[in-house]
């Protein structure tokens, strides 16, 4: 299912329409195509969200993860939103965290899948490797343990940022700027119910990674799933999107509303 790419003020972003808010924010590489079966399995029962996080539009000297979270928070702001479960994956976890710290009025709950915050291994200390094709082919791949999940189509898209001089900066730039915020010593300030949903054998954010995540944010419940790496919504979306379910069901119930 196609949906409409909505530009407005300077945003761009997919909404479904409906009651509950549920906002979704891609990582680094991160393309609508991640999240293809989270809005096919939830936009009937919520507005689900997508913003797509202007990486290589800010201005340079605002490319970090701050930045990002300042524009989220300018979007949530323009589109008058009351509350929202916010889910990230990778980078996009990391901002949801943030966001969530600084608005903790604005979230409802928080999902992390694969996010960074604590520790992540990045493409490595060659990256960007520019030209190698099959450099870029096999670091895609081993985001995913299924390695099928890693279609041309997503390792030209890959490539083509990293053969970008202008975007491969800026992900540099905006990796970096996540190795430095480091939440380790802020994560016990979130409140927000929050499920993390890891896969075993995740090589980006390793499971170790969301078992510290749940060590440290109080109000959290931690779900493995086997045969999986960093994008769980991806690789594995059928059990993703039963444990997103409950959860959400959960939560909305413990607030007296209801949704499916």
């Amino acid at each position: 299912m196609k949906y409409e790419i909505k530009e407005d003020h300077n945003f761009k972003y997919i909404e479904t329409g409906g009651k509950e808010n549920l906002i979704l924010l891609h990582g680094l590489f991160g393309a609508l195509s991640n999240f293809e079966g989270i809005i096919n399995r939830f936009s009937s029962g919520y507005n689900v969200i997508v913003p797509l996080l202007p990486i290589f539009d800010l201005p340079i000297r605002e490319v970090s993860v701050n930045g990002l979270v300042n524009y989220v928070s300018e979007f949530f702001v323009y589109k008058n939103y009351n509350q929202v479960h916010v889910l990230g994956n990778s980078l996009g976890g990391h901002i949801a965290l943030l966001f969530a710290l600084e608005h903790p009025d604005w979230v409802k709950s928080i999902i992390l899948t694969g996010s960074s915050g604590l520790f992540e291994s990045a493409m490595g200390s060659t990256f960007p490797k520019r030209g190698n094709y099959e450099f870029i082919k096999n670091k895609t791949e081993d985001i995913f343990y299924n390695k099928a999940v890693a279609t041309k189509e997503l390792v030209d898209e890959v490539y083509d940022i990293v053969n970008d001089r202008n975007k491969a900066i800026r992900i540099i730039a905006t990796a970096k700027s996540a190795v430095r915020h480091n939440l380790s010593d802020k994560l016990h300030q979130i409140q927000a119910p929050t499920l993390l949903i890891w896969g075993q054998e995740d090589t980006v954010t390793p499971p170790f990674v969301g078992k510290k995540f749940n060590e440290l944010i109080e109000n959290s419940k931690l779900h493995f799933v086997e045969k999986c790496g960093h994008a769980p919504m991806m690789e594995c979306p059928d059990i993703f999107n039963e444990h997103l379910r409950k959860f959400l069901v959960e939560v909305c119930t413990k607030e007296g509303e209801v949704s499916s």
